[in-house]
């Protein structure tokens, strides 16, 4: 009999594969699923990108193993956007790491950092990947609680002291996945300012900077006087230039907390194909303003979603980032049963909120990546549905559990 390892048995049990799972029955039994669950843009790669990729592949230069850091040009690269978007100087030598997509890079921080015990502040609701990986790693993960009435933003204040003085790592992002929500640079002098009383390392998860509506323009923790004394942000191609599958990102920020993620990689990967890093050198030189397309696609889709929703009454804080709608279940559901209702009752997939942890419980994540025509019949079958005056009589019979 395979034994597994405690850090495994110890995981919560995965929702989105249960989710997968459903969605296949489904489709099984004839029903017209429409997924409203992944966040994975559905707009194409710009043409320059692949054509740079193309010719790359060609040069068998490019075959051989990367540099474990990546390509001093990438990095380069990466050191003059953040110049020219968020006027941060960095030493693409010393204060930049290439990383195989942002999410692999949060884990293996994690991994560099935290040891058995030690705990992590990990933003709830928040991207699952900061509670695993922190799982993962033996530390013990601690809430911070983002409720809608401080537009899920934390409050400081409501951290025990004595947790905050034991936490090693904070967890933040903004633009949020799932809630939306964003920050501004006062919201983060004061995380920083926080995390400095605390002697607290901040892993800045700032993977949707470029996705912004409303005229809101995110800005980077790396803006923040000291900041980069303590902290290090994430980022990648993934969603600014629709790069998902690419699997190309890096991080930012201190020197310290760089060679500490450098030191993991090496032990444990080799790098990202150079054909790739010089494709992604091209989008980050020639098409910085690239995603301001795809913010109009998505503010066009947020604002279409928010009107379906409309007088059913459930509670709604307009999101200023991402491509998610995070939106609270009506009066007598959990998360899981309500998302199991709109698959079972009209084919619409979501994602409940328990997902994302258990401040996440009464709320459903919707994704707008999906093409508009799609997006226009899920939306017709949620008002034509919830329209009639039955649909509280029903109960869902399928079963997220």
């Amino acid at each position: 009999m395979i034994k597994k390892a405690k850090r495994i048995e110890n995981l919560p049990p995965y929702l989105f594969a249960r989710i997968d799972q459903l969605k296949e029955e489904a489709i099984n039994r004839g029903i017209d699923v429409i997924s409203l669950g992944i966040g994975d843009p559905d707009q194409p790669t710009p043409m320059p990108i692949v054509q740079k990729l193309c010719e790359e592949a060609l040069n068998p230069a490019n075959h051989r193993y990367p540099s474990y850091e990546g390509l001093l040009e990438y990095r380069q690269a990466v050191a003059n956007w953040y110049k020219y978007r968020f006027n941060v100087d960095l030493d693409p030598k010393k204060e930049v790491l290439s990383l195989i997509g942002s999410k692999e890079g949060l884990v293996h921080m994690i991994w560099g950092l935290v040891d058995r015990g030690d705990i992590v502040l990990c933003p709830d609701p928040g991207y699952p990947v900061y509670r695993i990986s922190t799982l993962l790693a033996e530390g013990e993960p601690y809430s911070i609680p983002l409720k809608i009435e401080n537009k899920f933003l934390p409050k400081w204040e409501d951290i025990p002291t004595e947790i905050a003085k034991k936490a090693k790592v904070m967890f933040l992002n903004y633009p949020s996945n799932p809630t939306g929500a964003v920050i501004d640079k006062k919201g983060l002098e004061e995380a920083v300012k926080f995390a400095k009383e605390y002697d607290i390392i901040i892993l800045y998860d700032n993977a949707y900077s470029e996705i912004t509506f409303d005229g809101f323009v995110a800005p980077s923790i790396l803006e923040i006087d000291g900041a980069k004394d303590i902290a290090i942000e994430f980022n990648s191609l993934s969603k600014t230039f629709n790069m998902t599958g690419w699997r190309i990102g890096y991080a930012v920020g201190n020197a310290d907390l760089i060679s500490v993620l450098s030191t993991v990689k090496t032990n444990v990967d080799s790098g990202v194909f150079q054909a790739i890093q010089y494709a992604a050198i091209e989008a980050l030189n020639n098409l910085r303003d690239f995603s301001k397309e795809s913010v109009k696609i998505y503010q066009r889709r947020r604002d279409m979603v928010l009107d379906a929703f409309k007088g059913m009454g459930v509670e709604i804080l307009p999101p200023k980032g991402t491509f998610y709608v995070w939106v609270s279940v009506p009066e007598g559901f959990t998360s899981t049963d309500f998302a199991a209702f709109l698959l079972e009752e009209i084919g619409v997939l979501v994602v409940p909120g328990i997902g994302y942890g258990d401040y996440g419980e009464g709320y459903i994540r919707i994704s707008t990546t999906i093409s508009e025509d799609r997006l226009i019949e899920a939306l017709k079958r949620v008002k034509e549905f919830f329209g009639r005056d039955d649909w509280k009589s029903k109960k869902p019979s399928l079963l997220l559990k």
